[in-house]
């Protein structure tokens, strides 16, 4: 098969392509280092002649609900007509568990991702997922102010981008199924431990404050909104082993 990543370079998207290729599959990277602007919809033409799936788990870092919903609105719509025009019969997205539930910030876009794919014209599958084990480590660098670190008190199920995206190209490989069970890790945590671990890992000598995020979004991640509900899938590998095995 032949199988296009929108992302194909981030977190989980080098996974994505990296599995595909393990599989036998040929992957194509559909990201503006191959040439292609997802939000402008430039590239995607010439990039899905003969694709026969695509697997989207392009992503931004914003906290803004106006520039999420800018970002995914684009990427899903450009994407969603470019597939239908050169005929490709499946899109797989990756969205967040329990996303519909705190649709607000970075959640915002993806909310609109999942309603412009069920209204859309291309058969499709979406697999909600927890934050991935590497989550910490992104907060690490992003939220670090000097010698603090600042970071939501949050519970989360992580799980790890390989077993995501090994999931995604079982997906992508089979029929279109609408919405799958949801993937989350096999241990709950706290992502200011997460991120101290990180740091202690990545010998990163920091002050790490857990910080209340105010409103719905903030109690959403601190109420247990984002873990697994029952019945989802859970993964292999936990933080502490991630952790454990250098990353």
């Amino acid at each position: 098969m032949r199988i296009a990543v929108a992302g194909g370079t981030g977190t989980v998207g080098r996974h994505v392509v990296d599995v595909v290729r393990q599989r036998g599959h040929e992957p194509v990277i559909l990201s503006r280092s191959a040439g292609v602007d997802l939000v402008a919809g430039t590239g995607l033409a010439d990039a899905l002649v003969g694709v026969d799936a695509v697997i989207d788990v392009a992503s931004t870092q914003t906290l803004s609900d106006a520039e999420s919903r800018a970002f995914f609105g684009a990427v899903t719509r450009n994407l969603l007509e470019a597939e239908a025009a050169a005929g490709v019969g499946h899109h797989v997205a990756l969205s967040i568990i329990s996303v519909d539930l705190a649709p607000y910030g970075y959640y915002a876009g993806k909310v609109l991702q999942e309603e412009l794919i069920v209204r859309g014209p291309v058969p499709w599958t979406i697999l909600r997922a927890a934050q991935f084990h590497e989550f910490g480590a992104q907060l690490l660098r992003r939220m670090r102010f000097g010698p603090f670190v600042v970071v939501p008190r949050m519970k989360s199920q992580p799980v790890a981008a390989r077993e995501v995206a090994e999931r995604l190209v079982d997906l992508a490989t089979a029929a279109p199924v609408g919405r799958v069970r949801d993937l989350a890790g096999p241990r709950v945590e706290r992502m200011v431990e997460m991120v101290r671990r990180s740091a202690a890992a990545e010998g990163v000598r920091a002050l790490v404050v857990e910080v209340p995020i105010p409103g719905a979004y903030g109690r959403a991640m601190r109420d247990g909104t984002m873990l697994a509900s029952p019945g989802a899938d859970l993964g292999r590998q936990t933080f502490a082993e991630l952790i454990g095995a250098g990353g």
